[in-house]
């Protein structure tokens, strides 16, 4: 093969790669805001979880993506560890639509698809933008192995090549070339898609082709076992199940492969499509497998790697509808949900300080999770509180549905602030920034008045205490001081070169935001004085 061939085989696989990880990316959007109806549908009985896995995968055109999704789900306690078994072999089901498109020659039409995708892109409004990305890159992956598939053509005109694919060899060896392709690149639709092309132009037999299919099913386990290096305890075990699904349902078929071939040659005739067929069929022996034993199978992983495994409701607890036509019944179901919203982003809030001196990455991921449970709160009590507003209302509760709607904004704001801390500490973290002495001190002065202010203003929701109002403003006040102060003296030492020019900015930043958090703390005070 000429260097030009294969400069043009690794630019369609990168191409492939490019498209298939920024289709993963538009659609994880999509799935961010719709996060709520994914958990939904996982939580149920173990098939749900099943047709979750699948139906996310095909979206994703990546069961590597809806993977980590899963486990970072895992991770921030929305899906328990039992729950994300299913959508795990799901996910190992719906990867093999991918290369099924490669034998219905989405590879042939993939300019089209390109051009379609892109013209919407850039011409079409917000809603077909997102369309058009999506297309371009569905079919940026296709384009890319339609490179790959013109690029290895003229290796049939080697007779030495076509024995050496077409001949049978040790199954181990294309096992093992799956795996390490797989590993690399992340995603196995690579090297099983290039055996779908070969097979196309009769260049490799169906016995080498299966073997490398094996292989690829067990190297897309990296992927998960990466994402579940900074996982939680539950995200680990999840990582570890994958690989453990894929280990035995893959040893069992390498068991029985002459049968296993056999069955492929009675069901169609045709190499390419043999192979599509093996990818389909290995999967579903894993699924079928595990899919009745999965309890038993989680109890094993957490005596094998045990842990805590809490798992955050993303629905709001004490909203009932039932109670809509009784105010006073709805509002005190308002007050507990904005109880629990308000603990949750404390959660958040605690955690993110105390990772600027000690970042955990895995700690810091699930934190995003948690703040989209404190969204979607907002968003239920803001709808649960115009329902009440509809009827015909006391002034007391009229002032109550104002206060409540005005607080479940600001809590959720304080989360947002609090997040933005932890990516100032994570930034902190991955360029080894060290804060001055005086300024450690000084900002640890700081996040010990905001702390005691978010204690009190938690405790003012449950119970309202106008000595605690005071110390809030007081704190409030004391706080708008020293950052003034700090950033202050901050700009002194700089000028001096006494500090990290790059911790300057990180510093003052945080700053802001914990000012803004005392603000919105004394903002919750006021509300909650208000209508005690």
């Amino acid at each position: 093969m000429a260097i030009k061939e294969i400069l043009i085989v690794i630019s369609g696989i990168v191409l492939f790669l490019i498209g298939m990880f920024n289709l993963s990316a538009a659609v994880r959007k999509l799935i961010d805001i719709r996060i709520k109806q994914y958990i939904k549908y996982a939580v149920g009985r173990p098939f749900f979880g099943l047709l979750t896995g699948i139906f996310s995968t095909i979206v994703f055109q990546s069961s590597s993506a809806s993977t980590a999704l899963t486990i970072g789900l895992v991770s921030a306690g929305l899906i328990s560890f039992s729950n994300s078994l299913a959508i795990i072999l799901g996910a190992d089901i719906g990867t093999t639509l991918t290369v099924q498109f490669v034998i219905w020659r989405f590879t042939d039409i993939s300019p089209f698809i390109i051009s379609i995708g892109g013209l919407l892109w850039l011409t079409g409004r917000e809603k077909w933008k997102t369309v058009g990305e999506m297309l371009f890159y569905f079919g940026l992956m296709f384009f890319g192995l339609d490179l790959v598939g013109k690029a290895v053509e003229p290796l049939k005109k080697s007779t030495a090549l076509i024995e050496m694919f077409t001949q049978t060899q040790n199954p181990l060896v294309g096992i093992g070339m799956g795996i390490v392709v797989t590993g690399l690149v992340h995603a196995s639709a690579i090297p099983i898609s290039i055996m779908v092309l070969l097979a196309q132009q009769d260049m490799i037999s169906l016995e080498n082709a299966v073997a490398v299919v094996m292989g690829a099913n067990i190297g897309t386990t990296f992927t998960a076992l990466l994402a579940g290096t900074v996982a939680t305890r539950s995200g680990l075990r999840t990582a570890f199940s994958h690989l453990i699904f894929k280990c035995v349902g893959i040893g069992l078929c390498f068991l029985f492969m002459s049968f296993f071939i056999d069955i492929l040659h009675s069901i169609s005739s045709n190499t390419a499509q043999q192979i599509a067929f093996a990818h389909v069929l290995m999967n579903l022996v894993i699924v079928i497998t595990f899919i009745f034993l999965l309890t038993p199978f989680a109890a094993m992983m957490n005596k094998l790697l045990p842990g805590d495994d809490e798992v955050l409701s993303i629905w709001p607890e004490y909203l009932d509808s039932k109670d809509i036509l009784n105010p006073q019944k709805a509002l005190e179901n308002v007050h507990k949900e904005l109880t629990r919203q308000t603990h949750l982003v404390q959660q958040i809030y605690l955690k993110s300080v105390r990772m600027i001196d000690d970042y955990k990455e895995a700690e810091g991921k699930s934190l995003f999770y948690i703040e989209m449970v404190v969204k979607n709160i907002r968003k239920q009590t803001v709808r649960y509180l115009r329902k009440i507003s509809a009827q015909k209302l006391s002034e007391e509760f009229s002032k109550k549905i104002f206060a409540y709607t005005a607080m479940t904004n600001d809590i959720e704001r304080i989360g947002s602030h609090a997040l933005c801390i932890n990516k100032l500490a994570f930034q902190k973290a991955d360029r080894r920034i060290i804060f001055s002495f005086p300024g450690e001190r000084e900002l640890n002065d700081i996040i010990e008045l905001v702390s005691r202010n978010f204690a009190d203003a938690v405790s003012m929701i449950e119970k309202p205490d106008m000595n605690k109002k005071k110390e809030i403003v007081e704190r409030e006040e004391t706080v708008d001081v020293k950052v003034k102060e700090s950033r202050d003296k901050h700009l002194e030492r700089f000028h001096k070169r006494l500090c990290d020019p790059d911790a300057g900015p990180i510093f003052v930043e945080m700053l802001l935001h914990l000012e803004r958090i005392s603000d919105l703390c004394n903002n919750i005070s006021e509300y909650m004085s208000d209508i005690q």
